[in-house]
């Protein structure tokens, strides 16, 4: 029997390491044949500091096309060495993000004109920005699925919390109530999930769906009724932004991390305290019990289905807070489908992140830089038509999620209904 497991098992293992050996050699003659070739004949220029008042670094220049050829050689070769030799999980990951790093900076090296510097931190400002839905949502799935519910409905979330803090904010002049609105119009929709998935123990994949277009199509409907109807109710404003002082001195740090809005601060808060209290607690110990193994948390006296409702209701409250942040955290005013897929995305960055609180962070920043690039590089280079440009995080979650990604295992007692004997 051993040996008849082996000989099923073992193809599947190599077919994963040639999926991601392809995709490191296709993103290295991407580096060389398209972009290196294509790249200008002078130099690439970055710029470290934000720029004003402060300790100014000189631009960094490099020759464009070279670098573009040198990096896509290297991802060559770790393609060659991921197809030959059997690595660690460690040096997996640092392959996948070697790679990852190489591709984006040959990238940015092709669009660069050279005669305006390429600003770096105004685009990491802009990458950690475009993240906090993405972070946040993840989040919300890492609470929900580590205590063995699937949540697909973080983009109802997202768009709930996003209608309900704008119409709060505006209604009454107030953006922390638009920020307490938002997180419990996701809290909301995720006690719906829950009594949905843990009492009446419908589909929960299904379910997820279900609850995404009625988000989807109230949302839209009261955006109808409402906010078109009277712009009082969606009046555009937003929480400024909130130097740390000191720390936000700090050269090409301190402009990334510690100058934004409340929303980032909010997330590193949320960052801390999930992965904290997931891996570090009792509460973390027994939540990861009732997503691996419910009957046997059972035994021992853990009330499987409350916390399955705490943590499914706590995920939506985090959710709802990223998704208002796509109104009074960034553009402050509501439109229909103002979500765009962010929580999908947010679920593949769970996936791809293995269902770990910084392993989803992870994730969320490639996928947020992705989105960032969307908007920055087709103006500094004219050959980019914005609407390819668009499609880029959905591609890169494709890649990451089908060619990176690997072997995966969620909880053992994911998506599966508990009913207490």
């Amino acid at each position: 029997m051993t040996a008849i497991v082996t000989a099923v098992r073992t193809p599947l293992a190599v077919n994963r390491r040639y999926t991601a050996a392809v995709t490191f050699g296709v993103l290295g003659l991407i580096n060389i044949l398209v972009v290196g070739l294509l790249a200008h004949s002078g130099d690439a220029a970055f710029r470290l500091s934000p720029g004003g008042t402060g300790i100014q670094i000189p631009v960094i220049r490099v020759p464009a096309a070279p670098v573009c050829f040198v990096l896509g050689a290297i991802c060559l070769g770790l393609g060659v060495l991921r197809a030959t030799t059997e690595l660690s999980q460690r040096a997996k990951r640092l392959s996948i993000a070697a790679v990852l790093l190489s591709f984006v900076i040959a990238l940015l090296c092709w669009a660069d004109a050279g005669a305006i510097p390429l600003n770096v931190i105004n685009i990491m400002q802009g990458t950690l920005i475009a993240s906090i839905p993405l972070i946040l949502g993840a989040l919300a799935g890492c609470l929900c699925e580590r205590s063995g519910v699937i949540n697909i409905a973080i983009e109802g979330q997202l768009l709930f919390g996003a209608f309900a803090a704008a119409i709060v904010a505006s209604a009454f002049g107030g953006l922390w109530a638009g920020l307490v609105a938002g997180s419990l119009a996701g809290g909301i929709v995720g006690l719906l999930l829950a009594v949905f998935a843990i009492t009446f123990l419908v589909n929960q994949v299904i379910l997820g769906v279900v609850l995404n277009v009625l988000a989807l199509g109230m949302t839209d409907y009261l955006y109808d009724r409402l906010m078109a109807q009277n712009a009082s109710y969606n009046t555009g404003i937003t929480f400024g932004s909130i130097k740390i002082p000191g720390l936000s001195s700090i050269p090409v740090i301190g402009p990334i991390f510690f100058d934004s809005n409340i929303f980032l601060y909010i997330t590193y808060a949320v960052i801390i305290g999930v992965q904290v209290a997931l891996f570090y607690t009792r509460w973390g110990l027994r939540v990861r019990a009732v997503g691996e193994h419910p009957t046997a948390a059972d035994t021992v006296g853990i009330r499987v289905l409350w916390t399955r409702y705490r943590n499914v209701i706590l995920g939506g409250l985090i959710a709802g807070i990223g998704g208002a942040y796509l109104t009074i955290g960034s553009v402050g005013s509501f439109n229909p489908d103002i979500s765009s897929g962010f929580g999908y995305i947010a679920l593949a960055a769970l996936i791809f992140g293995r269902w770990t609180p910084l392993g989803s962070l992870t994730a969320a920043l490639l996928f947020g830089f992705c989105l960032e690039l969307a908007l920055v590089l087709p103006t500094v280079n004219s050959a980019l038509p914005p609407p390819i440009m668009n499609m880029a995080p959905y591609v890169a979650t494709i890649i990451a999620v089908a060619g990176l990604v690997g072997k995966v295992r969620a909880p053992k007692a994911d998506g599966e209904p508990y009913v207490k004997s």
